[in-house]
């Protein structure tokens, strides 16, 4: 059987990579203000521009099961996965303009603050909780799943890619902060692009020419056309893509952690919406190099036969035997390639390690422990993602000895996306929503979800007939593991009942249960006694309805408040009290640490209408954590 080889050249770029990355969490870790505060070690002083953030977005999401999932997609099925990039527009507008700005002006560093601020700490607890479940889930799937890739077709040792992998990336993490890591996954980004672009080029020159990659691709049926059918079990329609997937956008871009975090870390407000329509282009550019290098995959083995073992071989494998073919012999472009794909683990579990300290300091420490000082609660964060590292490798071992089991392990973290996507489009767009009907809305989501997809996979385990082109359960699992780590079905039978539900397409997961979050939310807080809409606080709302009827006289608009208060438009509103009055325990009455500027390390940055409102002869004893 053929591996991929190594020389001189292939190492030195794969060692580059891992030294580049070690060294950047080094350098940021001595150099500034030497990650001695939480603001800077967690949010990186609230002092990125907009690009960095922007690229780090892209990244913390594109694995390298990502970047094998998406061509052996394209392989398999044709080219219908690329209009998800239709997706792309309300999924990045509607971040831009409805939970950036809400979130930005609370100053938060926890996302599930927010939940505390609309609802009440248990909500909080809840939604860090299931947060936390999903990324520890996912940080040993994308941790082990492509590095098992990578041991099924070349010499790499399989625990030694996970040790260094894990190793490297826990170090840069620790040491470094957010800062680290954003700039870690800006050159790793690059690194990404440099390994795809590679493989396409060489293998179109080996094809004859993207003209001949086209012609090979439509002469097979991989060209597919616009499919209008808006059946929602159909695995891949327009319809799912260009709208399920926008709520598989939102559920990442909207209000997970990992994002929302690079947010926060801008200097302003402005510079965070920038960064979210930054990263719209580089989206496209990523769901366009993936489709391409699937399609020039097909054409070649249209052209060359197939070897006995890769016959035989998974999808995922397919990529990596295909990468082994066309740059074999061309030094140093083996080593870019695997260092493309270490990348894409790099970026993401770092995220997930920096994501996961925050929301354990932030949301199940610091509440409950009174009067950390800041010295000690910075030690503590980066003990925290040092811990989580740890953790990150023996998820590694334990999903090395799932078997099967890690597939429906797989699906259940795609689909846990939109139960937390619902409880916060509750609390911001219904304000009679109360907290009994978030923790009771949260609670049916995720029960929901659970359903479908223990569900889906039993059903698919016990019901898929063998020689549907089904990828077998064999270990090998990146084909299952996509942008939001899907589970790859084979297009479904004429099926009835409970299978028919099974069969619903994984795009509209979010979507479905998130819609249950609000339906049963909305459900139990009329039943228990909405809320009040002078009760709740109005920077935590989005008006909705008023935005949308923007053109209707200022008395309807005001009914479509539903009673919450609008201090932009009413002076006579007045502000909201501060909520440490209520939890003094998560945040200092004494202000900021010494040294530590409001809001971050740049005076003068804060423009009108941008962060939060600080109305002279206030006292400044706002939340530390989220320095309003």
């Amino acid at each position: 059987m053929p591996v991929l080889t190594f020389g001189v050249a292939d190492y030195a770029i794969f060692v580059l990579l891992l030294v580049f990355s070690a060294g950047i969490g080094l350098f940021y870790a001595l150099s500034g203000g030497k990650q001695r505060t939480t603001q800077e070690f967690l949010l990186a002083n609230r002092s990125m521009g907009f690009f960095p953030v922007a690229l780090s977005l892209l990244a913390t999401f594109q694995s390298a099961v990502a970047i094998l999932g998406v061509p052996s997609e394209i392989y398999r099925f044709g080219t219908e996965y690329w209009f998800l990039g239709c997706s792309y527009f309300l999924g990045l507008l509607i971040p831009a303009h409805v939970f950036i700005p809400v979130f930005y002006r609370l100053r938060l560093t926890s996302t599930y603050e927010y939940l505390e601020l609309r609802f009440n700490k248990v909500v909080r607890v809840c939604g860090t909780a299931t947060f936390i479940f999903q990324m520890v889930v996912y940080m040993g799937v994308v941790l082990y799943t492509p590095a098992l890739a990578l041991n099924a077709v070349t010499n790499f040792d399989l625990w030694a890619s996970v040790l260094t992998i894990g190793l490297v990336c826990t170090l840069y993490t620790a040491l470094g902060g957010l800062k680290a890591v954003i700039w870690t996954d800006v050159f790793q980004t690059f690194v990404m692009f440099a390994g795809q672009v590679a493989v396409i080029v060489v293998g179109t020159v080996k094809v004859g020419g993207m003209g001949r990659v086209w012609q090979l691709a439509a002469e097979k049926g991989k060209v597919s056309g616009i499919d209008l059918n808006p059946d929602p079990y159909e695995r891949h329609t327009f319809w799912t893509l260009a709208f399920g997937g926008v709520f598989m956008m939102l559920s990442l871009y909207g209000v997970n952690q990992s994002q929302v975090q690079r947010y926060l870390s801008s200097r302003s407000e402005r510079q965070a919406v920038l960064s979210c329509y930054a990263v719209f282009p580089c989206q496209q550019l990523v769901l366009c190099l993936s489709c391409l290098t699937g399609l020039v995959m097909f054409a070649y083995y249209q052209e060359h036969e197939l070897s006995p073992e890769q016959s035989s071989a998974s999808s995922d494998q397919m990529v990596l035997y295909f990468v082994m073919d066309v740059l074999q012999g061309v030094p140093g472009l083996p080593g870019l390639f695997v260092a493309c794909l270490f990348s894409g683990s790099l970026s993401t579990i770092s995220s997930a390690f920096n994501s996961l300290a925050t929301v354990t300091m932030e949301d199940l420490i610091r509440p409950y422990v009174a009067s950390i000082p800041e010295g000690r609660a910075t030690l503590y964060s980066k003990l925290l993602a040092l811990a989580y590292g740890l953790l990150c490798l023996g998820m590694a071992y334990v999903s090395s000895m799932m078997g099967s089991v890690l597939q429906a392990a797989i699906s259940i973290f795609g689909m846990m996306g939109g139960p937390l996507l619902g409880v916060f489009c509750l609390g911001m767009f219904f304000p009679c929503a109360n907290s009994m009907g978030a923790v009771a809305g949260l609670a049916a989501g995720l029960a929901m979800a659970f359903w479908v997809g223990i569900g889906s996979w039993v059903a698919n385990q016990v019901f898929v007939p063998p020689g549907t082109g089904v990828p077998q359960l064999d270990g090998n699992l990146t084909t299952a593991v996509m942008t939001t780590l899907q589970t790859l079905t084979a297009t479904p039978q004429r099926v009835t009942g409970l299978r028919k539900f099974y069969n619903l397409s994984y795009l509209w997961y979010s979507a479905h249960n998130s819609t249950t979050v609000i339906v049963v939310g909305l459900l139990v807080s009329l039943l228990t006694g909405p809320t009040r809409g002078e009760d709740v606080d109005p920077r935590t709302i989005f008006p909705v309805l008023p935005r949308l009827f923007c053109c209707l006289p200022a008395r309807y608009r005001e009914k479509l408040r539903c009673g919450v208060c609008s201090p932009q438009e009413d002076g006579n509103c007045s502000e909201p009290l501060p909520l440490t009055v209520e939890k003094t325990s998560n945040g200092l009455l004494n202000g900021l640490p010494e040294g530590l500027p409001l809001g971050g390390g740049h005076e003068g940055e804060e423009t009108p209408g941008e962060g939060a409102a600080r109305p002279g002869g206030i006292h400044s004893y706002i939340l530390r954590e989220t320095a309003l």
